[in-house]
This record gives C-alpha cells, structure tokens and sequence, in this order.
C-alpha cells in the first residue's frame, strides 16, 4: 500500500451532494447559491471547531462545468483555508468523465480541494481514539470485495453508489460484508437511509445537505451533514442552516406521490430524455446510465441490455 497523508483529526465531518450552482436547478427559487454556499461555510466552521477531517461524498456541482467564474472564486476562497476532500460525483463529470474543464478540476489545480478522484486508500485519521484508513470508490469505480488492513486500525470507505438501502431495494449494489472493512458511507442517494448491518460491515448513507426536490418528503426533511467518530455504531447527523420550505420553493400544490416502482420509472425516463438532448457521441453516456439504473436481477433488463448492444454493433457498422 503506498503512503497517504496522515490528518490530525477527532473523526470525518461528512457533507453529501451539496449540488452547488449559480443558477437555482429543478424548482427551486432565487437565492439558492447563496444558500448552498451559507451550508458549505457553516459545514467547514464545525469541522474546525470539532477539529474533523471535512470531506465532500460527491456532486458537490449541480452542473459540472460552465459554472460562473463567480461561484468558483467563491468556492476557492471558501475552500482554501480547509481543502476538504472531495469525492467525485455523477455531477462532478461531463459525459461520464473527469476532464480538465470540470469545475471541480479547476478547484483542485488552484488546491482549494483535495480532490478523490481514483479507488483506494485516501488518508489517515490520528486521533486520540487511534489511526483510521480513510479509503474510496468515486462515482464508476467498484467497491472492493475485500480489502486488507493493517491491525487494530478501522477502515472507512467512502463512495457515490447505486445502493440497495430500505428504501431502494432495486439499486444494483446490496449491502454485504466486506471483510477488512468496517464502515461504508455513501452519497449519491438523497434520502437518509438507516443504517445497515451486514458481517463486521455498517452501511450509512446520511442523504445529503439540499433539498432539491419539490416533494412531501423534501418538505418534511432537515437537511444535514453527519460526524463519524472512531468506535461510533450511528453517524451523528449536523443539522445545517436552512430556510423554510415555502421560502425556497413555489407557493402552489405539492405534485401527486405515485407508488415507488412509477416514481422509479418516472426518474428513469428523466434521465433517458436527459441523454437524447445533450446526444453522446460515442455511446458512453447512455452506457454509464444504464449500468447506473437497470437492476440486473430483473428479467426486462436483459433485454435493454441486448437492445443496447445491438443498436452500438450497428452504429459501429455504419461508420466502419
């Protein structure tokens, strides 16, 4: 195992999918970047204070580039004096890939953030509880199976996965032991999800810091970050400042919940007519997609799969 930086630091204070953009996405009303950027600086003050190590679990973009030049100073003169580390998101990346004009490139060469952009061990938590891995898979890259520690250390892996947790039964990735490791903390899913047990393995996935949707459980929700301390068996949710419901979002009727499997549906639909707008040219992008939304255990995905496969075999013959 190569050597990685060793932080002085109490426990993680962990900030999920803050969604930072100058323009308000989806429904939300004027003011949000100012908002989203008042969480971020409340975030990196009780990581001082609590003397925790901060770090971002992805899509700490909205939009991945092409972000005002604006936001991006602010977000360096915020960063700078923490530099949080940053786990790569979804959001994080155009067309499925981490390139120089992604914003969060741009923060890392100004080294505002210490950005995690491969798999593998991170950094190290010295404590007074002990030493701690930090370890990660960003958005595409696969959690491990198993993972060989030093004694008497705990391992925390961090990641941005599709993660079957209580309310997501269908998402690709079930929760298992993976020996060697002792916690897995995800972003990605928004919805703060209990903790899952499973071997010597916990799975937490806290949710994220905003609230993005114009929905009753977006309503009912306080947005938060959480504290992972050594030993700890619960993260510890921080709640974040935030306005009113109605103060951040339109004054009109709440949209109708239909039952999960529609809603799913519904997403998966979205992000089908994402893809035919913005048109990849190679295929990645619906690719990436797909391996990201279809439940291999269903039998109909098999079948989008071998659509897919036969629509790329014939593109590649019409350009051979």
């Amino acid at each position: 195992m190569s050597a990685v930086p060793v932080i002085a630091a109490r426990g993680l204070l962990l900030i999920p999918d803050p969604h930072v953009a100058g323009t308000p996405p989806g429904q939300r009303l004027p003011g949000y970047q100012e908002q989203i950027l008042d969480k971020l600086r409340f975030c990196l003050k009780a990581a001082a204070e609590e003397h925790l190590a901060p770090v971002l679990l992805g899509d700490l973009f909205h939009w991945p580039r092409d972000n005002p030049n604006s936001l991006l100073v602010a977000l360096i003169g915020l960063f700078a004096p923490h530099r949080p580390f940053v786990l790569v998101g979804n959001h994080d990346k155009y067309q499925a890939r981490l390139t120089d004009d992604c914003s969060v490139a741009v923060l890392r060469a100004a080294g505002a953030v210490r950005l995690i952009a491969e798999a593998g061990p991170v950094f190290r938590l010295d404590g007074p509880a002990g030493r701690v891995l930090v370890c990660a898979s960003p958005d595409g890259a696969p959690l491990p199976r198993l993972f060989e520690r030093s004694r008497d250390e705990e391992v925390v892996w961090l990641s941005h996965h599709n993660i079957g947790f209580p309310d997501f039964q269908d998402r690709q990735i079930a929760p298992r032991e993976i020996p060697g490791v002792d916690w897995v903390i995800n972003g990605h899913i928004h919805r703060p999800q209990p903790t899952v047990r499973r071997g010597g393995t916990r799975w937490a996935n806290p949710g994220n810091v905003t609230r993005l949707n114009f929905n009753r459980r977006s309503k009912e929700r306080v947005p938060a970050a959480s504290i992972w301390r050594p030993g700890c068996a619960e993260l510890e949710l921080l709640p974040v400042p935030f306005l009113p419901f109605a103060e951040v979002f339109p004054d009109q009727e709440l949209p109708a919940e239909g039952p999960p499997v529609a809603a799913h549906a519904a997403a998966f639909l979205q992000g089908l007519e994402r893809l035919a707008w913005r048109r990849t040219a190679e295929g990645a992008g619906l690719r990436e997609f797909l391996s990201a939304n279809l439940n291999p255990d269903l039998p109909e995905s098999a079948l989008v799969w071998e659509l897919y496969e036969e629509v790329v075999a014939h593109d590649s013959q019409n350009d051979a």
